[in-house]
This record gives C-alpha cells, structure tokens and sequence, in this order.
C-alpha cells in the first residue's frame, strides 16, 4: 500500500520552518524519511540537513523461511516504495531484525515479554540486521544494503533483568534495551562499524548510498539545505 502526500501533509516533521532546497514548490530537492521512529529521526538529525517523516504503510510479516538480514533490506525497500512523493526527492527506508539462537526477536510489547527476551539473550550474542533503502523518486531507482551489528550481554541475574524492564521499559524495542539509555549496562561487547545502527540507522552506511547517487550530504550544502 502507497502513501501519497500533499504538500500540507509534509509539514507534520519538518526539522526547519522551511524543509526545501529551492524557492518553487515543484523544484524543492526534498529528503524524506519512512518513518515516525523517534530514535531514526534524531539520528538523522545528527547529519545537519532538513528533512521530513512520513509512516509507511507495510506489510512486516516475514516471509516462509525468510533469513533476518533477507527480511530487514526486503522491508526497508519495501518502506521506501510505500511513499510516494513529488519527483524531486531521495526517500530512505530503514527496518532491524534481531536474532539470538537463529530465531528473530520482535518487539515485546509487553513487561513480560521483555523480561523473557533478555533471559533468553542473557550471556548471548545477539545480532542486528538494520536493512537500509535510498530511493531516487524521479527515476525510482533504489540502492540498498544491510548492517550487521552484534551485542554480547552480560550475565544477568533476574532482578537485574527486572529491575532494567521496569525502570526502561523497552516495549517497542527489538531484543527489549535501549543502548542510548541503561541498556548499554547490560552489555559485555559490541561489534559493528557504526553504532548508530544498533538504534535503527546506520549513518555511514546512509552517506555511502547517498554518495553512490552522487550526492555528498557533507560538501554540497547550498543543494540539500544543511543547516548552519
């Protein structure tokens, strides 16, 4: 299922009074992120430019023997796809699947359920496959990849387990922590290029698509509107 936006519509997330990259509505250079995640926005905030977020409409149920890091690229493809906006804009789907076992954590959901995934990952390595998508709307091609990050946990102890989940409260997080808050005191080690990924948006990964269309987020910034 698509969504398609006005023009009224884009102003919900903007980072700026003015998200455009030109005078005309029609010729604004626009970058747009699938997704309401607060964690994906404020990490894309850290790359200077303005942006807006619109929710994709998707279908995340995984696929018969579908593999974790199989399933993250064909959803954030699939995010990507589900925006449908004005030709002149770069739209980026993110999606992370968790494994521990070879099985995929969800998000819990629940206080009961995040007790249970941590038992389970308690003394484990837990990988993260973050699929990441970059659309060019005007030719609808796409470019894609997927970073792995994997976290070793501690030993933990019930009541560190309890005690974690209630004062966190890690509900609609994957593997039940938050690494940019107390969950990092869960941990043994982390393994991964970029840690951004572990929250939901791997940075150097999203520069590296952006440049394969030509595009330096970090140069070019009368183009895309870096903010001073």
């Amino acid at each position: 299922m698509s969504v398609k936006c006005s023009e009224r519509g884009l102003i919900r997330c903007l980072r700026s009074p003015l998200d455009l990259f030109g005078t005309n509505w029609k010729n604004r250079m626009q970058i747009i992120l699938a997704s309401t995640s607060p964690y994906r926005k404020s990490l894309l905030e850290k790359l200077n430019i303005s942006f807006s977020c619109i929710a994709p409409m998707t279908d995340e149920t995984p696929q018969a023997n579908e593999k974790a890091d199989d399933l993250a690229r064909r959803l954030a493809i699939a995010k990507a796809h589900a925006i449908n906006i004005n030709d002149n804009a770069y739209i980026i789907g993110s999606d992370q699947v968790a494994t521990v076992d070879g099985l995929i954590l969800g998000k819990p959901g629940s206080i009961e359920r995040a007790i249970s995934q941590l038992e389970v990952c308690s003394g484990k390595t837990v990988s993260f496959y973050t699929g990441l998508c970059l659309k060019e709307a005007k030719t609808n091609t796409v470019r894609h990849c997927v970073d792995q990050f994997d976290v070793t946990f501690k030993k933990l102890s019930s009541n560190q387990i309890e005690t974690y989940v209630n004062t966190e409260k890690p509900l609609n997080c994957a593997g039940s922590f938050k690494s940019e808050g107390l969950g990092i005191l869960l941990f043994e080690e982390l393994q991964g290029r970029d840690p951004n990924a572990l929250v939901g948006l791997p940075l150097i990964a999203l520069n590296e698509l952006f440049q394969a269309f030509g595009i330096d987020l970090l140069t070019q910034s009368q183009q895309f509107n870096l903010k001073s």
